[in-house]
């Protein structure tokens, strides 16, 4: 059997996604009593996790004890066991803050399924739905009820609330995805602002602050508008060290991306992200026309598109949903196996959060990003055109430097990572691309010079200021008609850089504009020497540059992420695809997704353990009483062979 550690929960989907109802289970009839269990016997019984992993057992034991916590933890980690078992083992019901209105039914589902009484309030419900809830609440026949945080601003919803308190009692006030809360944050959400009138109105009612990304600022921020300086502060480590982080110069991104998925990810679930709502629908209509089951997520779609298309993602297997970064926020699939960038994103913690939605289940998987010199001159556009005042465009310039310093970095990508988050490491991680295939560098101060020279003569002598295509062109000695239309070719640092490619010019351009010696000059994306490029120029500033003039855009030669049942021998191979041919009947029965009924490391552990008795079975991490219950039949009959 696994050890306790690798048993641990893991963010298995128990909690996060969609789960059935299953028959003859209601919210009033729980398969799983916990009246008087420990947080532990909770956890083993109804979850089906053996121990609690990292950090979780420091903050279940403060909140259990009565005490508030804020709780930064990476997607994956198992954040919502933190105040879903205190929730179970203290008296009350547990109150459940969420932003996602489109996933309560499936957050309320999927806890029914291990025997948990849960039930929502939000403005999807009729009225009948609305006062059964109500009636349940005041009965003390709810364990947890999830809620939007703008009905937390109806007096008459405060009000249940407040003779819940005063009745069954509220065992945990929980506020999940709390980074919502800080303005600093990128999915700043002017509702929970509301929340910290409600931190003090339960006394006695632990007050819980949970997201699974925040940087200082952030966190700080969250802490002092929800009053929550003294609860125990728990900042568990950020690394996902199953994710392999790569990150490509762009050549073709949709050619490099139907790469990737073709020879690494085919038939996997996975989310590409990009800019814009044009590019989304393309990408997504491209890779469809060449064999991949793919489909568009972006606000401008019709509600029910999005629904439907949101609903096939959790649901089917193998489906890569094309989208903008309105999608991803709660959707813990726990087995997208790849999370693809073909544009830059604004910020580190976008990346990481955006990244953070693969490999949930702790099994190998990717996070790929493509990214060019256009990427970096739009980025610095959109901040120049950006609606705010100064201070706003310095943090979000501050927020691209850093994300164009790990693009560009020849380090460990995870280091400089976890070092953005104040979690410094020694140590390399080994997989990563940086680590997998070492970046070489050389000496890019002649070739700046020749750059920037090119920048200043062309505003000294002819008061003109052009965008890459141009200045590389005139680098190059390349006689276009606009070259001689201008005269350009009668410049005296016309063809000097003739020894490098296009190619190669414009990663030498990119380089030079992650690291301020030229900058994007105005809205047109003319070009100008930065706050470095003096220094160069005069060659009191050396310039190392990375080597990917000739390096393979699409990552080729990458060590890549190994298959989810790659290290399984033969037989036990076979068994776990047998397991997953039964998992995808009964999703389909059920009209839930596959890793509801079980995820894919339970399945791996199944296959590789083979327990042969409903006692083994039970210590198989992810299965707890329901699904013991429910499944153990089949599936010993399935191990038996």
């Amino acid at each position: 059997m696994p050890g306790a550690e690798e048993r641990a929960s893991t963010g298995e989907p128990v909690v996060s996604d969609g789960a059935p109802t299953l028959p003859g289970m209601s919210a009033q009839a729980p398969v799983t009593a916990t009246a008087g269990a420990s947080a532990l016997e909770v956890l083993q019984r109804v979850f089906g996790f053996e121990s609690f992993r990292g950090r979780q057992a420091e903050v279940v034991d403060a909140v259990v004890a009565g005490g508030d916590a804020v709780v930064l933890m990476p997607t994956g980690a198992g954040k919502s066991l933190c105040y879903q078992v205190p929730a179970l083992v203290r008296r009350g019901t547990g109150l459940v803050v969420s932003p996602l209105i489109a996933l309560m039914h499936d957050q309320v589902d999927a806890l029914r399924a291990v025997g948990v009484r849960a039930e929502f309030l939000n403005s999807t419900q009729s009225v009948a739905e609305r006062q059964e809830v109500e009636r349940a609440l005041l009965a003390g026949e709810v364990d947890l009820v999830y809620i939007a945080p703008e009905r937390l601003s109806n007096d008459s919803v405060r009000g249940l609330l407040d003779r819940v308190a005063a009745g069954p009692g509220i065992s945990v006030f929980a506020i999940d995805e709390a980074h919502c809360v800080s303005q600093w944050g990128h999915d700043f959400r002017p509702d929970y602002l509301a929340l910290a009138d409600l931190v003090d109105r339960w006394p006695g009612v632990p007050t819980m602050a949970l997201t699974a990304t925040a940087t200082e600022a952030t966190h700080r921020e969250l802490t002092a508008r929800l009053h929550l300086e003294n609860a125990t502060h728990v900042v568990a480590s950020f690394d996902r060290p199953n994710i392999q982080y790569r990150i490509v110069p762009k050549d073709d991104p949709k050619q490099q991306l139907l790469k990737l998925i073709r020879d690494e990810h085919k038939g996997d679930a996975g989310i590409v992200y990009a800019l814009s709502r044009n590019s989304v629908e393309q990408t997504a209509t491209w890779l469809a026309e060449h064999g991949v089951d793919a489909i568009p997520y972006h606000a401008g779609l019709d509600a029910r598109v999005r629904a439907a298309n949101q609903s096939r993602f959790l649901r089917d297997d193998g489906v890569v949903v094309v989208a903008t970064i309105a999608f991803g926020m709660g959707i813990d699939k726990p087995d997208v196996r790849f999370v693809a960038h073909i544009d830059v994103p604004k910020s580190v913690e976008g990346y990481y959060q955006e990244t953070g939605r693969a490999g949930r289940d702790g099994l190998p998987s990717t996070a790929w990003l493509a990214y060019g010199l256009q990427d970096v001159v739009q980025q610095r556009r959109f901040i120049d055109q950006s609606v705010g005042d100064a201070a706003h465009k310095r943090k979000q310039t501050a927020n691209l430097e850093a994300m164009l310093a790990l693009c560009e970095t020849v380090g460990c990508r995870r280091r400089q990572l976890l070092a953005y988050f104040n979690q410094p490491t020694d140590q390399d991680c080994g997989n990563c691309d940086t680590c997998l295939n070492p970046v070489e560098t050389w000496d890019g101060s002649v070739a700046a010079q020749k750059l920037l020279s090119t920048i200043v003569r062309l505003k000294r002598e002819r008061n003109q200021q052009y965008g890459a295509g141009q200045i590389i062109d005139i680098l190059r000695g390349k006689r276009t008609p606009r070259i001689e239309q201008h005269q350009h070719d009668q410049l005296s640092v016309f063809g000097v850089g003739a020894d490098i490619s296009e190619r190669g010019w414009r990663s030498v351009l990119r380089q030079l504009i992650a690291q301020g010696v030229v900058q994007v000059a105005d809205e047109y994306g003319t070009l100008g020497l930065g706050a470095l490029g003096p220094a160069v120029l005069k060659g009191e500033q050396p310039v190392r540059l990375r080597h990917d003039l000739e390096r393979a855009a699409s990552g080729a030669g990458a060590k890549r992420a190994k298959p989810v049942a790659a290290d399984l021998d033969e037989g036990a191979a076979a068994l776990f695809e047998q397991l997953r041919a039964w998992r995808a009947d009964q999703a389909k029965d059920q009209g839930v997704p596959a890793y509801v009924v079980f995820g894919d490391a339970t399945l791996r552990a199944l296959a590789t353990e083979r327990p042969r008795t409903e006692t083994a079975l039970a210590g198989i991490s992810g299965i707890g009483a329901a699904k013991l219950e429910r499944y153990g039949e089949d599936v010993l009959a399935i191990l038996a062979g």
